[in-house]
C-alpha cells in the first residue's frame, strides 16, 4: 500500500524519491546466507519498483548488500555509525553494481541510500564525556575543552561520513559505473530528532543539508524545521574541524572509536526489540480479528 501511495512520486522523479524500505528481520543481522535469502523473498513478495529492502551494515551484512544489489535489488543499508565501516558498505554497493552489471543488468534500476545514525552519537559521547569529567580533579585545565566538545560528535561524524561519500563518487570505479546509469548512493541521516533538550530541536537538520542528502525526519522534527529551520547548505562546513573534534576526544580521554563501535551492537538490539514488539502486536490483532470472526461479529 504504501508503495503504491507513493508510485506517482517515484515516476514523477525518475526513480530518485517515492521509495518505501522494508526492513529484513534484525535477527539474522549476524546470518549472511539467512539474510539474503530475505531479502529476495520480500522484494518477490511486494513485487514493486520503489520497495528499497532494508539490510544493516553489520560485518556479516555486507556480502547480504552486494549479493541483494547484484540481484538487481534497490537496498537501503542502515545501522552505520562509524566513517570506517561507510567505507566498507560503499565498497560492498559498488561490487554489487559492478557484478550487476557483468550479468548484463541494469544500473540504472537499482537505486540504494546508507543510513547513517546521528543523535545516538552525541547521546552516548555526551555520557562518556560527562564520565570523564567526573575522573578530572575541580581545577583541571581539560574540564572545560571536555564541557566544550559536548553535542558536537554527532554532526562531525556526518559530516566526515560526507566527505568519505564525496571521495568515494569521484573515484575512477564509481565514474565507470556512472557512464552505465548508475546512481550515487545517498547519504540518510537518521535518528535525527534532538534527545538534549538543551541543544537546537533542528541541530541535526540544518546542519546537515547537503546535496544528495536524504533527512528521515520524525514528525516532530519537521514540524519544528518547517516553523523556523534555516534552509541552508552546511554539511561542508569547518570539515578540518570536525576531525578536530575526535582528535581532541581522543587526546582528553574519551575512547571515541570504542564507543561508535559499541553503537552497532545496540543498534541490532534495539532494532530487534522493535521487531519483536510488532510481531507480536501482529499477532494479538489477527488472533482479535479470528475471534471476532468466529463470533459472528
Amino acid at each position: 500500500m504504501a508503495c503504491d501511495r507513493l508510485r506517482a512520486r517515484f515516476d514523477a522523479s525518475d526513480g530518485l524519491d517515492g521509495r518505501v524500505s522494508l526492513e529484513v528481520s534484525p535477527r539474522l543481522a549476524r546470518d549472511t546466507a539467512g539474510t539474503i535469502a530475505a531479502a529476495r523473498r520480500l522484494h518477490a513478495a511486494t513485487a514493486r519498483p520503489n520497495v528499497m529492502i532494508k539490510i544493516p551494515a553489520t560485518r556479516e551484512g555486507l556480502p547480504a548488500i552486494t549479493a541483494t544489489l547484484a540481484a538487481g535489488i534497490s537496498v537501503n543499508i542502515t545501522l552505520i555509525f562509524s566513517v570506517a565501516r561507510h567505507r566498507e558498505v560503499m565498497d560492498a554497493w559498488l561490487t554489487g553494481l559492478e557484478q550487476l552489471s557483468a550479468a548484463g543488468g541494469d544500473l540504472g534500476s537499482v537505486r540504494s541510500v546508507a543510513s547513517y545514525f546521528v543523535s545516538r552519537v552525541d547521546t552516548k559521547v555526551d555520557a562518556a564525556i560527562e564520565q570523564r569529567v567526573a575522573t578530572l580533579p575541580p581545577g583541571a585545565t581539560e574540564r572545560a575543552e571536555l564541557e566544550s566538545l559536548r553535542g558536537k560528535a554527532a554532526v562531525a561524524n556526518a559530516r566526515l561520513a560526507y566527505a568519505a561519500f564525496e571521495q568515494t563518487m569521484a573515484t575512477p570505479r564509481f565514474q565507470a559505473l556512472k557512464r552505465r546509469r548508475a546512481h550515487v548512493q545517498r547519504p540518510l541521516w537518521a535518528s535525527t530528532s534532538t534527545k538534549n533538550p538543551a541543544y537546537r530541536d533542528v541541530l541535526y537538520v540544518e546542519e546537515l543539508i547537503g546535496a544528495d542528502t536524504v533527512n528521515t525526519m520524525p514528525p516532530a522534527t519537521l514540524a519544528a524545521f518547517n516553523d523556523h529551520g534555516r534552509v541552508e547548505s552546511r554539511i561542508h562546513h569547518d570539515v578540518a574541524g570536525a576531525r578536530a573534534v575526535f582528535s581532541r576526544l581522543t587526546a582528553l580521554g574519551v575512547p571515541i572509536d570504542t564507543i561508535i563501535d559499541q553503537l552497532e551492537g545496540e543498534g541490532v538490539q534495539s532494532f530487534s526489540k522493535s521487531y519483536d514488539e510488532l510481531l507480536a502486536t501482529l499477532e494479538t490483532r489477527r488472533r482479535e480479528m479470528v475471534a471476532q470472526r468466529g463470533s459472528g461479529r
